[in-house]
């Protein structure tokens, strides 16, 4: 019955699932990297055919969109990536689900790759890069961009604690994180441009992390929330007196019909699709009603 389903022996804990799956990934992939690029260099796969490039796109291997976000050019990039994932992931797999997580780092990191080519394009075409010079790119940044965008944008008040150098602990809020990430990203894009600045060309794509950033501001702009604010802090408005007063008429009227329902009707009627939508998209998903149902399913349950 009821009290055999996860849901309701435990809290929702996706953290366990598509981020453990991804982190997996990655190391899984880095290995897979590492033996490819001990075979002899007949054909040098992680380069030519898995990382990302402006050239690669052109010639219609739109598959590197995806294969870059799961290569890195060292340990150490592959360590920082795995452990913003670990931290940001289970965040937003709680929010949006294992499913709505995926996407959006995917999505995030297949744009930002594309900003960066179009970037790398625009440089070629203004001689800013020589023309011989076409950089590839890799690594789970533009993904994990995404990801953290996504969860300043929904929480900005929400405090972080980062460790400056691996031993200084420094706490702010996550929008001031995020303010901090796209100065730097802007900068390291903007600053090679100028002569005077100072910037060389840097080995970072900011142009990836740039677009990862702005997927994740618009996943939850316009995605998530009801209707799009342009507001980047503004929480959701207020529904109207009259909104709530019909809601709760509402939920009175279902409440009765579900305490004349039998046990067994009640839960496949009612409950299991709200589970598959908390499977699906995640705990914070649910309407007032289907809280209230859970609520009432969790009752039920006590009372026997």
């Amino acid at each position: 019955m009821l009290d055999d389903r996860s849901y309701m022996r435990a809290p929702y804990r996706p953290g366990r699932s598509m981020t453990t799956i991804l982190l997996i990934s990655l190391a899984a992939c880095y290995l897979v990297q590492k033996l490819l690029d001990g075979f002899p260099k007949t054909v040098d796969w992680v380069p030519d055919y898995l990382s990302l490039s402006a050239p690669g796109l052109a010639h219609g291997k739109i598959y590197q969109l995806i294969t870059f976000q799961f290569l890195h050019g060292s340990f150490m990039h592959l360590l920082m990536n795995m452990i913003a994932l670990y931290f940001f992931g289970r965040a937003m797999e709680e929010m949006l689900g294992s499913l709505g997580m995926l996407r959006l780092y995917l999505i995030s990191g297949a744009i930002g790759g594309l900003l960066q080519c179009g970037l790398d394009f625009a440089f070629h075409a203004f001689g800013f890069l020589p023309q011989a010079v076409w950089t590839a790119t890799v690594g789970a940044s533009a993904g994990i961009f995404g990801l953290v965008a996504a969860f300043a944008t929904r929480v900005p008040d929400q405090p972080i604690t980062i460790l400056v150098f691996f031993f200084l602990p420094v706490t702010f809020k996550a929008r001031v994180l995020l303010i901090i990430e796209a100065c730097i990203t802007v900068a390291g894009i903007v600053g090679p441009l100028l002569p005077r600045s100072g910037l060389g060309q840097s080995s970072i794509a900011h142009g990836a992390h740039l677009g990862g950033m702005l997927t994740g501001i618009a996943w939850i702009k316009f995605g998530m929330l009801t209707r799009p604010s342009f507001n980047f802090w503004r929480r959701r408005p207020a529904r109207r007196e009259s909104t709530r007063t019909s809601s709760k008429r509402s939920s009175r009227s279902s409440s009765r019909k579900s305490e004349e329902m039998p046990p067994a009707e009640f839960i496949s009627r009612e409950v299991d699709p709200i589970l598959e939508k908390i499977s699906a998209h995640g705990i914070h998903s649910l309407t007032e009603r289907e809280r209230q149902i859970l609520e009432a399913a969790r009752s039920k349950m006590a009372k026997r």
